[in-house]
């Protein structure tokens, strides 16, 4: 270790294992090291930007050898994007750290008597995986460190592609990305090629004016595609000959929307797509399984509409969920965070009643429609927080849970919906996560009446430190 007032360098160390959010660790005389782009068996010199008592964190300056678990990145990108973060991991051991970090976090945070966990599920795709991607377009290309040497080369370039990490304003401009099938990389390749040809501007980020902007393509299991580009201003003669052209050049667009966007930020949810092209929305299948009779479950998706980016594993998930659910079409399930209606549709045909309760009312509207284009009867759907509305009057009315469904965002549950359900006093709780460390939290508040029975990791997203995991609570 060399040492000069706070500028420390550590040398020839030893990456041992993975911690949270993808980062690497080391042990160093008793402090933990934290640092990125390093994989366990990598040997690498660390400048600390943090130290601490106990941990520090740094970046790596050179490696001295490299594991040999590495395996060489797919993607001509890798490293710079900011996405797919373990292509340099086989994918077996991408399951193995998977694995790992649920049982970690659970144990850690959770400190609660636990099962052994279930192993992992893992992807049967590993590439072109998602069913949705969003490209920005930016009047500034994320430089690589040979190109800021090059005086020459100057970053005011239009660039179609994902945000470099860290950099706001600034765009890696892709060729190819493996995460979706094609059209996609062609689609983005023609909206840029058209831009530059037509002399519009690219967006800004910096100074938040420009006329491209972003566009959001989902394409489905069932051969479907919608796209829908989002412009900084309105120009009716521009975007009439931009989406023209996509038309002509990709016959199989089923929708084609556009969205004007002149706010400072990129969120989807206060604006308001206009369909030029199509029904508006496109249709997904997700499949029971055979041993729900092979029953697909239809579901309208728009280009404000929520589902899980990963259809084929989606259906791995709720097969979990369902099996944790237990039904035997008697009970009541209450589906919490219940989106566009996906867990609950996929469960009903095992349930007496489905109740979804979730905060966003658009995500209801297409929750009961998707109930109605499955025939489903028996679903319920309310817009509303479900600490609010779950009083005795709604119990009256719906019925108390006999299972409940909670499928909360990255931050876990609210503590006082957590008070609430230990309140509902429901005999079964599956409990599916984004976020094990979160999830790790609330279910050491539920331990008050809950004991975890199962646990069961599924891998959604190949070569990402991302992972679902599922939980079956029963109640003391």
């Amino acid at each position: 270790m060399r040492s000069k007032k706070k500028n420390i360098l550590l040398e020839k160390i030893l990456v041992a294992d993975y911690a949270a959010e993808g980062k690497s660790l080391a042990r160093v005389d008793g402090k933990v090291i934290f640092m990125e782009n390093a994989i366990p068996g990598d040997i690498v010199n660390v400048k600390l930007t943090r130290n601490k008592k106990d941990w520090a964190e740094g970046y790596i300056t050179g490696f001295h050898q490299y594991s040999p678990d590495r395996v060489e990145p797919f993607c001509s990108h890798f490293g710079t994007c900011g996405g797919c973060q373990w292509q340099m991991l086989p994918y077996e051991k991408q399951l193995f750290y998977k694995q790992k970090q649920v049982e970690d976090n659970l144990k850690r945070i959770g400190k609660i008597a636990l099962p052994p966990v279930l192993p992992i599920i893992g992807a049967g795709q590993h590439m072109y995986y998602r069913n949705k991607m969003e490209y920005t377009f930016s009047n500034k290309r994320f430089l690589l460190a040979e190109e800021l040497r090059d005086a020459s080369v100057s970053a005011k370039q239009n660039a179609a592609g994902f945000h470099a990490k860290g950099i706001f304003d600034k765009v890696v401009d892709i060729d190819t990305c493996y995460l979706q099938e094609e059209p996609t990389n062609e689609l983005r390749h023609a909206v840029k090629k058209w831009g530059n040809e037509n002399d519009v501007s690219f967006y800004d980020m910096y100074l938040h004016e420009g006329f491209l902007r972003t566009m959001q393509v989902r394409i489905c299991t069932t051969g479907e595609i919608m796209v829908n580009i989002v412009f900084g201003h309105y120009h009716e003669e521009k975007i009439n000959a931009l989406l023209d052209h996509l038309l002509r050049s990709f016959p199989s667009i089923n929708t084609l929307l556009y969205t004007i966007n002149t706010k400072k930020n990129d969120s989807m949810h206060d604006l308001l797509p206009q369909v030029y092209y199509g029904k508006g929305y496109v249709m997904e299948n997700l499949s029971a399984g055979d041993e729900a009779g092979g029953k697909d479950f239809q579901f309208k998706i728009g280009p404000k509409s929520f589902f899980q980016t990963n259809t084929k594993q989606a259906e791995r998930l709720y097969r979990v969920t369902r099996d944790f659910a237990a039904l035997s079409n008697t009970e009541t399930v209450y589906d919490l965070y219940c989106g566009t209606g996906s867990i609950g549709i996929f469960l009903s045909p095992l349930a007496k009643k489905i109740i979804g309760v979730d905060f966003i009312s658009e995500a209801i509207d297409d929750a009961k429609q998707n109930a109605a284009i499955n025939k489903i009867q028996h679903a319920t759907f309310i817009a509303g927080d479900v600490v609010d509305i779950c009083d005795n009057a709604f119990f009256e009315q719906h019925g108390k849970p006999d299972v409940i469904i909670t499928d909360p965002p990255r931050a876990g549950m609210h503590e006082k919906l957590v008070r609430r359900i230990l309140e509902m006093e429901a005999p079964r709780i599956v409990y599916v996560s984004c976020n094990p460390a979160t999830q790790a939290r609330d279910l050491a508040l539920l331990d008050e009446k809950y004991a975890v029975e199962q646990i069961q990791p599924v891998d959604m997203f190949p070569h990402t430190h991302h992972i679902e995991n599922v939980a079956q609570l029963m109640k003391k």
